[in-house]
This record gives structure tokens, sequence and C-alpha cells, in this order.
């Protein structure tokens, strides 16, 4: 949404939940301002969770000309209810999640989310001016926990004794064929032909519920490529070499630039930005500008206790520091990068493979294109590659901005605000 690393304004560190005063901060300039700017229409369909504690930082207040959808991280896909709280924090709240502007919408109580998301985008799209370019930005929930899906979608999928993979599976198929209906919408009224479709996960699979990352390592929460790595697609009449698989390396900050760049704007004006137009990797198969990312540096993730001493010191960066850097075809992990198995389908006989890594490990250097299973830890090998991310990842951490994870507010209850989650302050 803004073009830069979480580590440059506080967000670096696990989400922002429903009780607590956070945000993105309001001196951000977001991709739908910077389009609105260029005469776009913007529209947001589904879910924000970048913070709603003042009016301020709601979606309609940070770009976006029109809202339908919740502010929030998640709900309940018929209900559109979210019970609240937070890590150490389970008050037993719950309110509605769903607006159409600053209003409550109460009347879609078990209309299935991805179902309503859907025909709202249409109906976006339908009243479009022609003339007048569009941004329609389209988070649905699916798929995401709780898992729920209308039982027609789930009874497709008999054939999976898994449960939780049962409802995923159905989950994708609702959310698949909504978005094959968009398509058509945009091809119905007239839109395609100039329109380009960008589809993106946001983070990996969460494994204890139907998700599967399988042959990687790790999953969703953590810093192995089980967690970080994404697949997704574009598709559009003006991409020029088309039927591609691309391995280009895309961060999710560069949709930024290269959609105000799609759209004839400019990045001028802006805070320094993390990412890069890849729009001639996407289209026509050209090298990607992007030569390294950061995952994220978060100092407030579960620490290592034990330390064993390795050749680096801390003198450079301290590695017992949750981070991950990718430089090129390189990626070096510290600290702690979060749960480390290979994990495999749900539907497989295989088991669960732990990582026989010595307790208190803190440091690890990987070859990703050559190892995407992060197998093979080559830090002792390449002494000087490690030096080199090392002082790379020292270089970010002395422009981080500290994490910003305040306390739950008492006053965020729905109850205080007429059963709805709403603005507090």
């Amino acid at each position: 949404m803004t073009g830069r690393y979480q580590i440059r304004f506080g967000l670096q560190h696990s989400i922002i939940w429903p009780p607590q005063p956070s945000g993105l901060p309001l001196d951000e300039v977001t991709l739908p301002q910077r389009l609105r700017e260029g005469g776009y229409s913007t529209h947001i369909v589904g879910k924000w969770h970048l913070g709603f504690y003042k009016e301020e930082y709601k979606p309609t207040n940070r770009g976006f000309d029109t809202f339908y959808g919740f502010l929030t991280g998640s709900e309940n896909h018929f209900s559109h209810r979210n019970a609240g709280g937070m890590p150490g924090f389970r008050p037993g709240w719950s309110g509605l999640d769903l607006r159409d502007q600053d209003r409550p919408v109460t009347d879609q109580n078990g209309t299935y989310s991805t179902h309503l998301f859907a025909s709202k985008a249409i109906e976006i799209i339908a009243q479009q001016d022609k003339n007048k370019p569009m941004f329609l930005y389209l988070p649905f929930q699916a798929v995401h926990g709780p898992l729920q899906a209308p039982q027609k979608y789930i009874d497709k999928y008999r054939n999976i004794k898994d449960n939780h993979r049962r409802v995923y599976a159905a989950m994708t198929t609702a959310m698949d064929e909504a978005v094959g209906n968009i398509t058509d919408a945009l091809k119905q009224y007239g839109l395609w032909d100039n329109t380009v479709l960008v589809f993106s996960t946001d983070n990996g699979g969460q494994v204890k519920v139907g998700g599967n990352n399988w042959p990687l390592r790790g999953w969703k929460g953590s810093l192995w490529e089980g967690g970080v790595r994404g697949v997704g697609f574009v598709n559009s009449p003006l991409i020029k070499s088309k039927g591609r698989t691309s391995d280009a390396l895309i961060h999710i900050s560069d949709w930024f630039p290269t959609l105000v760049g799609l759209a004839g704007g400019s990045t001028n004006g802006t805070k320094p930005l993390d990412g890069h137009d890849v729009w001639e990797a996407i289209s026509e198969g050209k090298p990607s500008p992007r030569k390294e990312l950061l995952h994220n540096i978060d100092p407030l993730f579960r620490t290592i206790l034990y330390l064993p001493p390795h050749q680096w010191g801390d003198d450079t960066f301290n590695t017992s520091m949750h981070a991950a850097i990718r430089v090129g075809d390189w990626k070096l992990l510290t600290g702690y990068p979060g749960n480390g198995s290979w994990m495999p389908p749900p539907s497989s006989d295989l088991i669960c493979e732990e990582s026989d890594d010595p307790p208190g490990k803190h440091l690890w250097l990987f070859n990703i294109r050559e190892d995407p299973e992060e197998r093979t830890d080559l830090s002792k090998k390449y002494p000087l590659v490690v030096q080199d991310l090392l002082e790379k990842l020292a270089g970010y951490e002395k422009s981080m901005v500290p994490p910003f994870y305040p306390p739950p507010d008492p006053r965020a209850n729905p109850a205080l605000h007429g059963d709805v989650w709403s603005p507090w302050e």
C-alpha cells in the first residue's frame, strides 16, 4: 500500500489486532492516494486491516473513494462478526464488522463473504464511467480463517479426508469462481482491454488450518520460504510476452511504483520507496530491477535464550534478532525465524519432518535458487557472504523505526459502539 518496508513505519511486529490503537501512520502516502491524484476512481471491497481506531485511519480517509468490507483482520464469513482480542487478551467481545462507506451493513447475515464482495465488485464495475480510469482493490477474506464455505462447495471435495483441507479447497473454489465472474464483468462492460488484473497472496499458507507449502520449509508467520514465498498471476491484454511463468524477484512493495507507473503517474513527493517498477519484468520477461529484499527485522519476535557463539559475533548485527534478507540468490536468516519444519500436505501419508538444527542455532545462509527448501546451511562455507549480508541488515536496522505494538484499549469494545467495531478515539 505504501511501497515501503514495514520497518519504515513501525509495523514490523505481528499484526494490528482489533483492540489496538494502531494503524498505518497518517504521513505515509498510499497507492490509492497517488492514483486518485492522477484522476482514478478508487475502490476497496473486502479487508482493510490497516487501523481504524481514529476516523482518519479508515480507508475512505486514506485514498479510497468507496469502501465496502471489514476493518479488522478477519471475521465470520457468514455473520460478519469478529470476536476481537489479541494474544494475552481475550475479553469475550463480539461485534459486527461490515460497512458500506461509514454505514454498518446489517442485512447480510448469512451471505457468504466471498460472494458478497464479488457482487459488490461487479456492481462497481457496472457503474464505472468508461471515460475515467479505475483502481479496484479486492482483498477477499478467502482463503483465511475461520475455515467456512457454503456446503455445495464442500460437497465437491468429499474425496479429501482431512476436514480442514476439504473446507480450504471449498473456499478456494468459491474464490476462483468469484475471480472468474469479476473478469467476465470487466469484459461485459467494456473495460477488459485496458485492464491489468493482479492476483496475489500476502504470505505462505497456515498448515494448521488446511494450508500447504510443501516442499518448502515453514509456514505463515515464519521467515522460511514457506512463510514468505507467495504465488500469483498477472493477466492483461497489455502484457507483451504472454503465457510465461516468471521467477523474477518481486516484493509486495513493488506494486506501488509498478501500478503508479502503469497509470502514467509519478512517485515524486512520496517518502523514499523500497519498491521497484517491475512492469517490464512482468510484461516482457526482462530481468527484475530488484536485486535484494528485506523480509523483516523484528526485535520483539521470540528471542533466542541460548546463544552458542559463532564466528561473526554480534558486532555488526545482533543475530539473536528475528530477521531475514535476500540478496540475489542468497538468503540470510537470524534469530528464531519461526517453526522450521517441512510439513507435508494434509492428505499425504508422509509425516512432518523436523529440523535437525542444534538448540540455539540462530544464523543460516542458503542459496535459494539451488536450495528453495532451505535444507543446506552454507554459512560456514561462505563466511564472507554472511558478513556482507549482516552488514546490509545493519544498514536497514539503522533506519528502522522501533516497533509500535500498543496494549489493548478497553474503549475498543464494540458493546460501547452499538455492537459494531468502530473508531473509539
